[in-house]
């Protein structure tokens, strides 16, 4: 068929292709239309549009700043609200082990975070291999195991605190946040493959990752809206070698550069604390149940999630911090009288922190007020249904619960839950325990964040000894804080200038 006879025959009105696409979108239609008015959920409230197609879900998204949408939405339609045709967003504390008990099984849109045809920890549906993996690796991720790479911390803290020296004798001004992502890159580097990225040395990205986890989360955030494009995509984006490939890149170089060593040298694998090492030993020791696939997964998945995530609590800290400096100065207080009675290293350990009452709750409120995650935990609902919140959702159904609502209750947390206090959690233990319950910035249930007590480590030593060793000063102290919304929640204009602390 010439060129002139394929543009003729795909613009005849009825040519076969366009008949196929005309009953695809009638198909979708009908489908949205029945979901939207399906007598079990039609009376569910929510954005007009909403009720017909996912595309004002995906608008909304695409504006960067749904935490903010999701929190007024449910001020304005109460606890249950419509978002798409299928997926409801949650506001009721009595929810959460409804929706991330036992066994639960993630929603479609996680698809779009990973390899369509390849599972891993944190796209994988299928609950009961997902609950297999995860045994496989849990023991790495136990405070007991990741207390023996507290020495990868202190290098990366004395690092970071150097960086800070220096422009403490500059006087130069500089984006908090940006530093903190390079102090997370470079140490959740040095604790997965036992190497830095080189981030903490001058501030510059060698390897291009901040741009690709950037562009990752782009397309995470959109494509998994309509994830049944997914596969296509991943494809094509492969295929011209792009989507996230500098992360991949680097990790399965240093992979690669670990099996080369092994044999070079002869050595057992295992031979290290850093991961890398860990699950080269698992491999090693059974090769079938531990593939080489899983060693590298492990080590993706680390890079990728424990990065972002840990420098945006970790901005959120100190943003807050220097927000109110009855806190700050509250902290530092702690820090100093515990260091005076000998209670306390320097630098501080985790084991330290967990004795420092009001470090814990500044940590608390800190990631209450500013989880790292900003869109809804989705999940499908099993067969024969379920009441959540009083409203029957049945089969099939997509339910979740963004953690920037929940930590908005003002039932849970206050009339006063939009302020940054964290005397809020040391109230009484019945209070905290309350408040415990809806406190969901790690998610909940069986697919709580693996990697909690890396980011918790990382957490409770920098802060003590930025606190203790330097005085902060935004440069314009009544900015509002500007933040982007593509899943993960980043700051963008946290400006500081630091100067040494005066004894």
């Amino acid at each position: 068929m010439t060129e002139a006879n394929f543009s003729t025959h795909l613009h005849a009105p009825f040519s076969p292709i366009f008949l196929v696409l005309f009953n695809l979108l009638f198909i979708f239609i009908l489908c949205s239309i029945f979901h939207a008015y399906s007598p079990k959920v039609w009376a569910v409230p929510g954005p007009f549009f909403a009720k017909f197609s996912r595309v004002w879900y995906l608008r909304q998204v695409s504006h960067r700043d749904f935490q903010k949408t999701n929190i007024e939405l449910h001020r304005r339609y109460g606890p249950v609200v419509r978002i798409a045709p299928n997926e409801f967003s949650i506001d009721d504390p009595e929810a959460v082990k409804i929706i991330y008990g036992h066994g639960t099984q993630y929603s479609q849109w996680y698809r779009a975070s990973g390899h369509p045809n390849i599972p891993d920890l944190f796209t994988d549906q299928n609950s009961r291999r997902h609950a297999v993996l995860r045994r496989k690796v849990a023991s790495l991720y136990s405070m007991t195991t990741l207390l023996r790479m507290e020495p990868c911390v202190e290098q990366c803290t004395a690092l970071l605190t150097e960086r800070l020296r220096e422009f403490a004798q500059s006087q130069a001004m500089f984006n908090l946040q940006y530093w903190l992502q390079c102090y997370a890159f470079d140490l959740i580097g040095l604790i997965t493959v036992a190497k830095r990225f080189g981030l903490l040395d001058d501030g510059t990205d060698p390897h291009g990752l901040f741009p690709s986890l950037h562009s990752y989360l782009v397309y995470c955030s959109h494509v998994g809206i309509y994830n049944e494009i997914h596969p296509i995509l991943y494809t094509i984006l492969s295929y011209l070698g792009r989507g996230g490939g500098h992360l991949r890149n680097f990790t399965s170089e240093q992979v690669q550069k670990r099996i080369q060593a092994l044999v070079d040298v002869e050595h057992k694998p295992g031979s290290g604390d850093d991961f890398l090492a860990k699950v080269m030993q698992k491999h090693g020791e059974d090769p079938e149940n531990f593939t080489m696939n899983e060693v590298f997964v492990t080590c993706m998945t680390n890079i990728g999630a424990g990065s972002d995530t840990t420098s945006i609590s970790l901005s959120a800290i100190l943003w807050y911090l220097l927000k109110s400096p009855e806190a700050f100065g509250k902290l530092r207080a702690e820090i100093d009288d515990m260091t005076a009675n000998g209670e306390i290293a320097d630098p501080v350990t985790f084991q330290n922190a967990q004795r420092m009452p009001y470090l814990q709750a500044v940590i608390k409120e800190a990631l209450r007020m500013h989880p790292a995650t900003g869109l809804p935990f989705g999940r499908v609902v099993p067969k024969r249904g379920a009441t959540i919140a009083g409203t029957f959702f049945p089969e099939g159904s997509i339910v979740g619960i963004n953690s920037w609502v929940a930590h908005n209750n003002t039932d849970v947390f206050g009339e006063d839950a939009a302020s940054f206090r964290p005397e809020r959690w040391l109230q009484s233990e019945e209070r905290t325990q309350k408040m415990e319950r809806y406190y969901i910035p790690f998610g909940h249930g069986s697919r709580t964040c693996i990697g909690k007590n890396i980011s918790l480590m990382e957490i409770s030593v920098l802060i003590p000894q930025l606190v203790r060793a330097f005085d902060f000063e935004l440069v314009d102290p009544e900015a509002e804080l500007e933040c982007e919304n593509l899943w993960f929640v980043k700051q963008k204009n946290v400006f500081c200038r630091v100067s040494m602390r005066k004894f």
